[in-house]
């Protein structure tokens, strides 16, 4: 910015002072906590809450179902056709053909079913490509939204001694958003798990070793093929188990490394906000050089050391700033921009 600038003026409005910027705000928190007790009163159980309402989470379910219906019906369709040149362990043709489908899909790779011809092994490769991008792209956000869902259910059981009020529960979930979905997917993680041993002990006749040795291969999509759903029930288990499994882990790392780096911001946020301001800090501060520090200088030189911003970025704001300043006032007005 130019030296012309007057010290006096901020670079930004300071709305500390600002008697209509309270005022609107106090109204924002007013109409905000009018919409949460509106989502608790008994007038508003018939309407919808506008979460439900949202078009982006509304019909997720609705399109993983279609997309996984497609894929599936259209790879089975093609690996009964050509059943004959899968090699392997065989129980029932439709059945075969959907189970290897989804150990393509999520790329388990068993080996207990392989293909054998060229024309079999160009579909496998087709679908496993795409069933890769519909694990990614479909069911992924499937289960992100299954536990976003469910979010509420683990505050709750976080709380169960305390009275919370349903609106202090959805500040709860808010709060700690990333939290509870790590701990959500943990639960489920580990039911999947159990419930993944427990039927192939019963059903596939493994022991407890094998049976959980099964089961780490398969969610980690390792699979070695030495052991594998074999019977006609286990496989149609598998379709299943083996789709939502290996979602869920890949859900639980992507959580645990969310709920890491929030740690990591809020240690940072932490010690920005708590450090003494120094001598240098106001140098550093000063974009104008005026020797005097304003709200919108000192916002800025905390958001760089909070890492939200970099030196980069002023820069360039500072450089778009100074083309509009065209009278070099230090402050943009109507006859700069005319």
């Amino acid at each position: 910015m130019a030296e012309k600038d007057d010290p006096k003026t901020p670079l930004l409005e300071n709305p500390i002072n600002d008697p209509a910027t309270k005022h609107n705000e106090q109204n924002n928190v007013l109409a905000r906590r009018r919409f949460q007790r509106t989502k608790t009163t008994p007038g508003s159980q018939n309407k919808p809450s506008p979460e439900l309402q949202s078009p982006t989470k509304k019909p997720i379910l609705l399109q993983v179902f279609v997309a996984l219906t497609i894929y599936l019906g259209a790879g089975t369709l093609s690996f009964v056709l050509i059943i004959g040149q899968l090699e392997g362990k065989k129980t029932n043709k439709i059945v075969d053909a959907l189970y290897f489908c989804v150990v393509t899909m999520t790329t388990v790779g068993y080996g207990d079913l392989v293909p054998a011809t060229t024309l079999a092994k160009l579909l496998a490769c087709l679908f496993v490509f795409s069933g890769m991008i519909i694990v990614g792209m479909v069911l992924s956000k499937a289960a992100d939204y299954i536990v976003e869902k469910n979010e509420a259910l683990v505050a709750k059981a976080f709380h169960l001694r305390d009275k919370v009020t349903p609106v202090e529960l959805l500040k709860e979930v808010e709060t700690n958003k990333t939290v509870y979905k790590f701990t959500m997917a943990s639960i489920v993680l580990v039911l999947l798990m159990s419930f993944g041993t427990l039927f192939l002990m019963g059903h596939e006749e493994m022991s407890f070793i094998d049976a959980f040795y099964c089961v780490c291969a398969t969610i980690t999509t390792l699979g070695y093929g030495d052991e594998s759903f074999g019977t006609v029930k286990g496989r149609v288990f598998g379709v299943f188990w083996i789709l939502s499994s290996t979602i869920c882990l890949g859900q639980f790392f992507f959580y645990l490394t969310e709920v890491y780096t929030e740690r990591t911001q809020r240690y940072l946020l932490k010690w920005v906000l708590s450090r003494k301001f120094t001598l240098d800090d106001i140098e550093a501060a000063d974009l104008d050089h005026d020797n005097v520090v304003s709200a919108a200088e000192f916002i800025i030189l905390k958001l760089k050391e909070m890492e939200k911003i970099t030196e980069e970025d002023v820069s360039v704001l500072m450089e778009c700033f100074r083309n509009l300043d065209v009278d070099d006032s230090g402050t943009l007005t109507e006859a700069d921009i005319i």
